[in-house]
């Protein structure tokens, strides 16, 4: 693979720096670029009403007759949530391995997506995009089938770790392929962008296997259900309970939407071992003693609609109480803390015994801490080193651990989403300029209708309300027709507040006159105007500002 004289390798973060979620990375060179995951991330507390946020792909639009194809590392929404949006845009391959795609087909098929063209690969297995060749590594993480890229441009091997740990002992008895690291660093790496989520935490990351051991405990002192609360897609965690739910002699059931979805998926493809006899419908469970039951569930991080919240509220077919054991496995992500901290608390009240991160070692996170972050350090050497994968503290943890490992500072590089590396045919790296990147925020079937200014007036109708004056005016003169008319939402109980409503009614009127004399017919400013009286006449007598709605009904008389 032969380097052109004046070509760049540009390296360019569209989202997954300074956050949790939504992982999308730009390789470039001449007329060929791939793109690494494609991911949503969750919305914040104060994203009102949007249902997901994906990363802003305008600059792969005014590049897309160089998109060579999507690259994926795994199955997480982190990493795969945002594909069936770039595929209504471009229609190129998505490269993954089995359990990924299927993650994939079945998002595309809820999208009603049926033309897309899916590769599947193999740890092991190399493709070539464009000048791009790109070799797949085994590693371990918390879903089955996560990879690591090994990328041969022109200019050197790009090493893209994914989301990883160094796993010895994993479920599935497939470590990741060390070996092959120390492949590529005997080589030469040229850059390394690496999983950050874990940087400031020191010593390694439990195997998977760990937690077998509090399950078994759990498992042997509980009398009656056994309630266990999990990610869907760790399939290496369900299969862990089931192993030891059949052990105990319990029957199995799966609930929640996704967890039965995967679980089927992770079936038919190899990756869960579910013999037929030990795995029973929810109508079933009846037929069993308590102590013959073990339920797996979604509702990890206390989500409203999923299964174990409906348990816990009462609201499911299964409802948990009395001598139920439920088994929270997992740490809940930054903040969801207080709603899987409602659900814990509900589920106390319900008599049930609730297992949790804070009691048990009940989970054990899928990312590499600071030791296994040195080891790959020191397996890969790189020339240049790019954190990914996390906030900004993350980041910088990162970045100092790189220092220490031994790289030179000035070949660091803390980015932020938009941000453009260039390496240059000479072997130079340097921070060049940025491209369009950004979140775009997704309401139902709403795609990026939502903004700044939404968002807003969302925020100020949940804290203040609504509060929206109906004008009657005389279609030909425009003159005023009898008092307006005020409905409120969320603003002040009406029925107690009959002289407020009464002083705002008449204020209203008399400002309307006065402005109708001065804006007839120019409504636009009279409802800026209308607005801006009422907002100081509600501050001065409420000290609230509701958003104000002046609406003009035109009326023939």
């Amino acid at each position: 693979m032969s380097k052109k004289s004046g070509q760049r390798l540009r390296i360019i973060p569209l989202g997954g720096l300074g956050e949790i979620g939504k992982n999308m990375t730009v390789l470039e060179y001449g007329g060929s670029m791939i793109v690494i995951d494609c991911g949503l991330a969750f919305p914040d507390e104060d994203m009102l009403g949007i249902d997901m946020v994906i990363p802003d792909m305008s600059f792969l639009e005014l590049n897309q007759d160089k998109l060579a194809a999507f690259i994926i590392t795994h199955g997480h929404e982190d990493h795969i949530g945002a594909i069936p949006y770039a595929l209504q845009k471009f229609h190129v391959p998505v490269v993954g391995t089995k359990f990924t795609l299927a993650l994939i087909e079945h998002k595309l098929h809820e999208h009603k997506i049926e033309e897309a063209d899916l590769r599947c690969i193999t740890a092991g297995d190399t493709v070539q995009f464009g000048c791009f060749e790109i070799e797949f590594i085994k590693v371990s993480h918390s879903i089955a089938g996560a990879v690591a890229l090994a990328i041969t441009t022109p200019l050197g091997v790009v090493i893209h770790t994914g989301d990883f740990k160094v796993d010895y002992t994993p479920v599935d008895n497939e470590p990741i392929d060390i070996n092959r690291f120390a492949y590529y660093g005997s080589k030469g790496v040229l850059a390394l962008l690496m999983d950050s989520t874990n940087a400031e935490l020191s010593g390694v990351t439990p195997s998977e296997m760990e937690i077998g051991k509090t399950f078994e405990k759990v498992f042997n002192d509980a009398d009656g259900r056994i309630i266990v609360a999990s990610f869907a897609s760790n399939v290496y965690r369900i299969q862990q309970v089931v192993n030891i739910a059949i052990r105990h002699n319990r029957v199995v059931c799966f609930q929640g939407r996704s967890m039965v979805m995967i679980a089927k998926i992770a079936k038919e493809l190899g990756y869960l071992n579910l013999p037929e006899e030990s795995v029973v419908e929810l109508e079933k469970l009846k037929n069993y003693e308590n102590d013959r039951i073990c339920v797996l569930t979604t509702g990890s991080q206390g989500e409203s609609m999923s299964g174990l919240f409906r348990m816990a509220n009462a609201n499911h077919k299964l409802i948990i109480g009395n001598g139920d054991t439920v088994i929270i496995s997992a740490s809940a992500i930054p903040g969801n803390e207080k709603s899987v901290g409602r659900v814990i608390n509900q589920l106390f009240k319900r008599g049930a015994n609730v297992v949790y991160d804070r009691l048990a070692d009940v989970h054990v996170s899928g990312h590499a801490r600071r030791e296994e972050l040195k080891l790959m350090f020191r397996l890969l050497k790189p020339q240049y080193f790019m954190p990914v994968h996390g906030e900004a503290r993350h980041l910088y943890h990162h970045a100092r651990l790189a220092e220490k490992m031994g790289v030179s500072p000035g070949n660091i590089f803390v980015l932020e989403n938009g941000n453009m590396l260039e390496i240059t045919d000479k072997g130079a790296m340097k921070l060049s300029s940025s491209v369009a990147s950004g979140a775009i925020l997704i309401d139902g079937l709403g795609v990026g209708d939502i903004g700044a200014t939404v968002l807003r007036e969302r925020r100020l109708l949940s804290q203040d309300g609504l509060f929206a004056i109906i004008i009657p005016v005389q279609k030909s003169t425009g003159e005023m027709l009898g008092l307006p008319e005020i409905i409120t939402r969320g603003f002040i109980y009406v029925k107690d507040s009959d002289e407020l409503m009464s002083e705002a009614r008449e204020y209203a009127f008399d400002l309307a006159m006065k402005l109708s004399m001065e804006y007839r017919y120019d409504w636009s400013n009279f409802k800026s105007s209308m607005k801006s009286g009422m907002k100081g006449f509600l501050l001065s007598k409420t000290r609230r500002t509701p958003i104000i709605m002046p609406m003009i009904v035109e009326i023939d008389c």
